[in-house]
């Protein structure tokens, strides 16, 4: 057993009362108040999210960008200064390692984030990949925190966070998968406007030493915007809706992307990436599919799907009733021949049959 690891904002989270859990070897709050005050407050206004357990990684180098291309499933090398790409970390027989973020800092620049539970993983597939090429890969997870505002109040709240400074973008035009640089408290600090929760947001990637101060300034801005620490409860029912997947979930090792419905991300006409001539599923694989349900009782992880008949036809992922639309929602893996909502599908919870509709994902969609 390896010990518990925790985020240098450990301290901030027990003085706030969070109840902790354990999330890829890390203790991370679930919790701080209720989930459902948390996810609300993140849908209403804002909430604030400690994800410092999240891996980073830079990419330096003359041959970073063709590095990139074959190490990863996307064409990294098309992606500008300034602009973010979510993408796929591939086996050599199209089985997902992991989904990535990747950060385009300069011409031969580049940051990955990736899962926490994952980062050795990650690390050992991109130093592998990096042999005959200019490029130089550096595990920097350690040096760094990772600080998510989300909501419609996140801009607003990020603005007026004191401290934060030379800010290289004006806000209003700062885009959606992008990413901007700016000081806090004189020091280097990345402000990209992504995030899970299907919301506006930000997440601020600063040096783990100031983390706390950050932390604290943000609650300070956000004190009259609505803004509330949220845990991994909320995160988690946030994203569900918002039908983003959970490695460990809807990917993992032996999934091909296009059975996720990833397909997308992946680009198959470059010359060459670790996966290529392996990321077409075998036939009769089961594909990721919505169901949304009425009621209250909600499926689960783990959970089967079935027919009326009672044939067990696929399986729950990701399961729960959603806080924003008031009834249950899953993604599950399916028998691609029942995929099209054409035969009566069923969630088996505990023994009884909840009827359940096929629906396209996103479950949520935030207004614009």
């Amino acid at each position: 057993m390896t010990d518990a690891r925790y985020t240098p904002l450990r301290e901030r989270h027990e003085a706030l009362g969070a109840s902790f859990t354990d999330f890829g070897g890390w203790q991370m709050p679930v919790r701080y108040t209720s989930d459902l005050a948390e996810h609300h407050a993140v849908r209403e206004s804002a909430g604030i999210f400690d994800i410092s357990h999240m891996a980073e990684f830079t990419i330096v180098g003359s041959g970073a960008a063709a590095y990139l291309d074959y190490a990863l499933a996307g064409r990294l090398s098309a992606l500008a200064v300034g602009k973010a790409k979510y993408s796929l970390l591939l086996a050599e027989d199209g089985g997902i390692i992991d989904d990535v973020i990747v950060y385009r800092l300069g011409d031969d620049d580049f940051l990955i984030i990736s899962n926490a539970g994952n980062r050795d993983a990650v690390r050992e597939a991109l130093l592998a990949r990096t042999a005959g090429r200019e490029v130089v890969v550096e595990d920097v997870s350690d040096s760094y925190a990772l600080i998510a505002v989300q909501g419609p109040n996140a801009e607003a709240i990020v603005a007026a966070i004191d401290g934060i400074h030379d800010v290289s973008i004006p806000w209003a035009e700062q885009k959606y998968y992008a990413w901007a640089s700016a000081t806090y408290n004189g020091k280097p600090l990345l402000l990209a406007r992504t995030g899970y929760t299907g919301e506006d947001g930000f997440e601020l990637l600063v040096e783990a030493s100031d983390a706390a101060a950050l932390w604290d300034a943000a609650l300070a801005a956000g004190a009259d915007r609505g803004l509330v620490p949220a845990g991994l409860a909320a995160r988690d029912t946030l994203r569900l809706e918002a039908g983003m997947p959970l490695y460990g979930h809807e990917l993992n090792r032996e999934t091909k992307p296009a059975q996720s419905g990833l397909g997308r991300v992946v680009v198959e006409d470059k010359d060459d990436f670790v996966g290529k001539g392996a990321v077409t599923p075998a036939e009769g694989a089961r594909v990721l599919i919505g169901l949304a349900a009425e009621g209250r009782r909600a499926g689960r992880a783990g959970y089967a799907v079935v027919t009326e008949d009672g044939a067990v036809i696929g399986e729950i992922t990701s399961g729960a009733l959603s806080p924003t639309l008031g009834h249950p929602v899953a993604m599950a893996f399916v028998d691609p021949a029942v995929a099209d909502g054409a035969v009566p599908l069923f969630l088996d919870v505990r023994g009884t049959k909840i009827p359940a509709t096929v629906t396209a994902l996103p479950f949520y969609r935030r207004k614009k």
